[in-house]
């Protein structure tokens, strides 16, 4: 029998892909009212995923799917960073390796 940890998978809420979580961005919103890009997938508070494609996020934005998901207002400098992080995955093409089997050890 194979016991090896198995990633928990996530959808993005553009596109409704399932994914393995650290293939997805993380948008946290903690109980102090903050919103926090959650690159690391470990922050407190609720959360949103969202694909590493330009696309979604302008999916996201034209359905303003992160505001209702976590009932808030985003700013535009908000997504802006949102898009700069999406640019620099795309640009490094590198997803967290060491942790894309192995679930958050």
């Amino acid at each position: 029998m194979n016991k090896e940890k198995k990633a928990f998978t996530r959808t993005c809420i553009a596109c409704n892909s399932k994914k393995n979580k650290y293939e997805l961005l993380r948008i946290a919103y903690t109980k102090n009212n903050e919103i926090s890009i959650d690159k690391d997938s470990k922050k407190e508070g609720r959360g949103i995923y969202l694909c590493y494609k330009p696309e979604c996020l302008d999916k996201a934005i034209k359905t303003k799917k992160i505001e209702k998901k976590l009932n808030t207002i985003i700013s535009e400098d908000f997504y802006e960073d949102i898009r700069g992080v999406i640019i620099d995955k795309k640009e490094t093409g590198t997803i967290q390796n060491d942790k894309q089997n192995g679930g958050d050890i």
